[in-house]
């Protein structure tokens, strides 16, 4: 009796049936680097590998409304919901998890400034890390250049800013990350940011207060030596006072 000789599988065939989420996953392990919830990683993610994490993403959710006990099937309001879910996730408030940093255009400090410059409020919208509930707020961000400094556009703060903001954060963290982003791209004398924000998992949930703000700020190089520098920074910032 003959038998019948098992196809060659080329490699892609080998792992077609690998769900996209594990082959990211793989590729951050082996380059042993870290895909914390604050993390970026598209550096692992291939083309056309997002459209297949959406469809992922959107099984998963609809196995969580079925567990849930949500009629999608005959309520018209959740008919689409778990699609929904899933690109709000991937496409929207945690998109700066899975894009690349937005291009940032330097430019030398050509007139030599080096007065303290303030942009904001910037408003940053985020999601605790906890249980993915909202964070809204406002970030002021001081800058001290010097002549070596890199001059970037105004709006690209906001672009940085809601590029590390739109991943599960803590507040606390998340300030950190996008003071360590501008004094790299900026390299200044010195840099202050102030961020106050309304967390939902405290106003939403939990004990439900719906006032409280968390205000927190990082200094940097000048601004955390020189106490009348930082004195000025947060008496120049409109309405905080």
């Amino acid at each position: 009796m003959l038998m019948k000789a098992e196809p060659n599988l080329l490699p892609d065939d080998a792992d077609a049936g690998t769900p996209v989420s594990v082959k990211i996953r793989e590729r951050i392990v082996a380059a042993r680097k870290r895909f914390h919830s604050n993390d970026n990683i598209a550096a692992f993610i291939e083309p056309g590998e997002l459209e297949k994490l959406l469809d992922e993403v959107e099984s998963k959710m609809q196995g969580v409304l079925d567990s849930m006990v949500i009629d999608t099937a005959s309520d018209h309001n959740t008919a689409n919901t778990a699609r929904r879910v899933a690109k709000m996730y991937l496409q929207e408030v945690f998109k700066g998890r899975y894009v690349k940093q937005p291009a940032i255009t330097e430019f030398p400090n050509a007139e030599h400034l080096n007065e303290l410059m303030i942009v904001g409020p910037i408003t940053v919208r985020s999601a605790c890390s906890h249980h993915f509930c909202p964070v809204i707020g406002k970030v002021w961000i001081g800058i001290m250049p010097n002549e070596h400094t890199n001059v970037i556009g105004l709006s690209k703060y906001a672009r940085l800013a809601e590029w590390v903001m739109g991943r599960p954060q803590i507040q606390e963290e998340a300030v950190v990350q996008l003071a360590d982003l501008i004094m790299e791209k900026t390299q200044p004398d010195g840099l202050a940011i102030v961020m106050e924000a309304s967390h939902y998992c405290m106003a939403w949930r939990g004990v439900k207060d719906m006032d409280a703000r968390m205000i927190n700020s990082v200094m940097r190089g000048v601004f955390l030596k020189d106490s009348a520098l930082r004195r000025e920074f947060l008496a120049l910032i409109p309405g905080r006072n």
